[in-house]
């Protein structure tokens, strides 16, 4: 249903704003940081990830293709702790909104095991933000499971 090919490098640009801008207004929204100076603070924190940007090692980034060659979204992931060891982890996987609720996001998900195995890593790990119900139930019946949760209580 979907192929992963190499994020050709003149769409690294357009994807690099969209995830700082998507990052950041994910951050504000579950109360994590405040709004002022967020994308400043989601730049730096990406930057500090891939202080080489799409060249640091380790770190892949891949368009998801569907069948008729058309690109219905974007996946990001690198390694957990070391590269080919142990786990890799999915830092971004987004569907286009035209594309979603048609099984790209699954179907991305199943061919990046093949993927993360030829590179020497033997589990995936992701984060999920926990008022995303739609990505937690696709990641739970791709059978990703719980493994931390974090929970906030604001006091008024």
């Amino acid at each position: 249903m979907v192929t992963l090919v190499p994020m050709p490098p003149d769409a690294w640009p357009a994807w690099r704003d969209a995830s700082i801008r998507g990052y950041a207004a994910d951050m504000v929204r579950v109360g994590t940081w405040p709004a002022e100076g967020v994308e400043a603070r989601a730049a730096a924190e990406l930057a500090n990830i891939l202080p080489q940007g799409p060249g640091t090692p380790g770190h892949e980034f891949r368009s998801i293709v569907a069948d008729d060659g058309e690109v219905v979204g974007h996946l990001w992931f690198g390694p957990a702790s070391e590269i080919g060891r142990g786990a890799a982890f999915i830092l971004d996987i987004a569907i286009v909104p035209g594309a979603r609720g048609r099984g790209y996001g699954r179907a991305a998900l199943l061919a990046l095991e093949p993927v993360v195995r030829a590179l020497g890593y033997d589990s995936l790990r992701l984060h999920v933000f926990g008022d995303n119900e739609v990505a937690r139930n696709l990641y739970r019946t791709s059978g990703y499971v719980e493994t931390d949760v974090s929970m906030r209580k604001t006091l008024t």
